[in-house]
């Protein structure tokens, strides 16, 4: 994502807890900062991508977060999985300090990422979502303002529930087509023009074929994903047995060794 906005002509200020990524990315003309702080000093539009609600916390809260160190020229925009609750708690704080927010997830996984195809679920004021807009476009080709802050992390959710629920159903799909006598490769054939197709079929399937899962998306996402969709679905009073099932599937996996395998890897529990 940093790459795409550097490609797009953007001056970018990086910071990581990973040196790898910040060394590769000052090579090709980017900026490193120390800490968050400093970003926001050093840049007007903060773009952060977390991988769980505590790094983003400390990341925003922290004395040398972002918040701390916000101007009135400032605009986070946070891309990272949250609860919507955090997001509105970071954007009191930031507004507080004449800063805007955005919380504006993505999804469509390393690929996305990559290509700049990412789809993007914006929640926020519509001035900063229109500020925000030539930034995530660099990122992103499916741009939606969803709502005020905290929407976008919402509808992020509701995606993260399609994800875990459908690769679990695609893995048992194959699994059974497979231990049925079914070609593997036809049977992913036929169903990718059926009623039962979905994108996670087309991306779990290959993968159920090959045996090869990677970690190109990490089980031990998805586990804290499905966490936060449970967690919003009991402050909706809501009783969701397939967010039930694809969660026990999930701590199953954890259990068993899979956290940095790819979520594909939940076909690997029938076999174990």
């Amino acid at each position: 994502m940093a790459n795409n906005l550097i490609n797009a002509g953007f001056h970018v200020v990086v910071h990581s807890r990973s040196q790898g990524p910040v060394t590769e990315l000052v090579a090709m003309g980017a900026t490193q900062a120390d800490y968050p702080g400093e970003v926001a000093a050093l840049a007007d539009v903060v773009c952060t991508c977390l991988p769980d609600a505590e790094a983003s916390e400390t990341v925003y809260l922290a004395s040398n977060g972002l918040v701390a160190a916000a101007r009135p020229t400032n605009l986070f925009i946070e891309t990272s999985t949250i609860a919507p609750s955090l997001a509105r708690r970071v954007a009191a704080d930031a507004q507080a300090s004449g800063a805007g927010y955005v919380d504006a997830p993505v999804s469509g996984g390393v690929e996305g990422a990559e290509k700049a195809t990412l789809t993007i679920m914006a929640g926020g004021e519509t001035s900063d979502v229109e500020r925000a807009k030539p930034v995530l476009q660099a990122m992103g080709a499916n741009i939606h303002h969803v709502g005020g802050v905290g929407q976008g992390s919402v509808v992020k959710l509701i995606n993260q529930l399609l994800v875990a629920v459908h690769t679990q159903a695609a893995c048992e799909a194959m699994l059974l087509g497979i231990k049925a006598g079914a070609d593997p490769a036809q049977l992913l054939d036929v169903l990718s023009s059926s009623w039962g197709t979905s994108a996670m079929l087309g991306r779990t399937g290959p993968l159920v074929i090959s045996g090869d899962y990677g970690s190109r998306a990490p089980m031990r996402l998805i586990a804290k994903d499905i966490a936060l969709v449970s967690e919003l679905a009991s402050e909706t009073g809501l009783s969701l047995p397939l967010v039930e099932r694809a969660t026990a599937a999930i701590d199953d996996a954890m259990k068993r060794g899979l956290a940095e395998s790819d979520i594909a890897a939940l076909a690997s529990l029938y076999s174990l």
